[in-house]
């Protein structure tokens, strides 16, 4: 099974790297990548994510094993009509469930701001029942700015660690890349933060950070401020930060602020945005529910998924019983 699902992972890999040429090489002006294709369920689909989604189709077509039958799910899909490759094989004779966020960080890659990622996921074919937790292959690819010469790879099948390597899209080589979570014992003087990407929600989710930090590290305590946040405006660019050992603490619990601001409608992470979530435990970041437990969801474009990760044990026992702690005094 082992040896079955490292072809998987080459194979998600190739499919990153077939959306990250397609990207590179087809994408016009800001204004022109900008533009409003349309508006879908999950989110608004933007001209450079229609780019991705025609990759996706041809890349599929040509490479994926007529053997292995798979259901394609992503952003900009509808759940109720199935996309599965061979083309026209019926669902319920499909053994795969591949879950593709083409482009999660549309937002930042159209304005030439910051890199996007192209995550995939990979599960046994469960139907409705099919979950995150089932996931045993993932892969992110990064998809750079036009300034960029590097662009990154990450990908693991469950148990065997990452395989991380760094890609020169001027040349198409290829170098190990090394990736290490931070081990630092305490936050101050690093990067944390919760996801307030959007005006909706960001004053009470600024507020849960605000008294967090104060019962963690104290207010008014220093000189100057010793929490720092950055906001990588995708959950992609947020899972390579700790990867990468940039991040101490990133969570999004947006799904939890909206609710309690009757704000359900608005945008949220999506089980597509954290396809890649075994590439955190399999690089040792702890990866969970704000509520505690795993943050499961099933492989759809639709339901809301919410959770929090430490770069390591030592930051995630100091901080998660604040948080818990925090969410139900400000949220109940």
């Amino acid at each position: 099974m082992s040896e079955e699902l490292e072809r998987f992972r080459v194979l998600l890999c190739g499919l990153g790297d077939f959306v990250r040429d397609a990207v590179v090489g087809q994408r016009g002006t800001v204004a022109e990548m900008a533009e409003v294709a349309h508006e879908s369920a999950a989110d608004t689909i933007y001209a450079i994510d229609k780019l991705s989604e025609e990759a996706i189709s041809q890349w599929f077509l040509a490479n994926w094993p007529a053997s292995e039958p798979v259901e394609v799910v992503m952003e900009g899909i509808d759940d109720a009509q199935p996309l599965c490759f061979p083309f026209g094989v019926d669902v319920l004779d499909t053994r795969w469930k591949c879950i593709l966020d083409p482009i999660d960080g549309t937002r930042g890659l159209m304005y030439e701001k910051r890199s996007a990622w192209s995550l995939a996921g990979l599960a046994p074919q469960l139907g409705v029942t099919t979950q995150l937790s089932d996931l045993c292959v993932a892969c992110m690819t990064e998809l750079p700015t036009t300034k960029q010469w590097r662009a990154d790879q990450v990908s693991a099948v469950r148990g065997r660690g990452l395989v991380s390597e760094a890609v020169n899209v001027l040349d198409g080589t290829r170098a190990p890349l090394v990736l290490k979570p931070s081990g630092a014992k305490q936050f101050e003087h690093g990067f944390s933060s919760l996801a307030k990407y959007f005006p909706e929600g960001r004053t009470l989710t600024a507020q849960i950070e605000e008294l967090m930090w104060d019962k963690i590290i104290g207010s008014g305590k220093h000189d100057s401020p010793t929490i720092f946040d950055d906001q990588y405006i995708c959950t992609g660019g947020q899972f390579y930060e700790l990867l990468a050992g940039h991040d101490r603490m990133v969570g999004d619990i947006r799904p939890l602020v909206f609710r309690c601001l009757d704000l359900e409608s608005s945008l949220v992470c999506h089980p597509y945005d954290a396809a890649a979530w075994l590439l955190l435990e399999e690089g040792g970041v702890i990866y969970e529910s704000p509520l505690g437990g795993f943050p499961d969801a099933p492989l759809d474009t639709t339901s809301a998924v919410m959770w929090v990760a430490f770069a390591n044990r030592d930051l995630a026992e100091i901080a998660r019983p604040v948080l818990h702690e925090t969410l139900a005094k400000l949220l109940s």
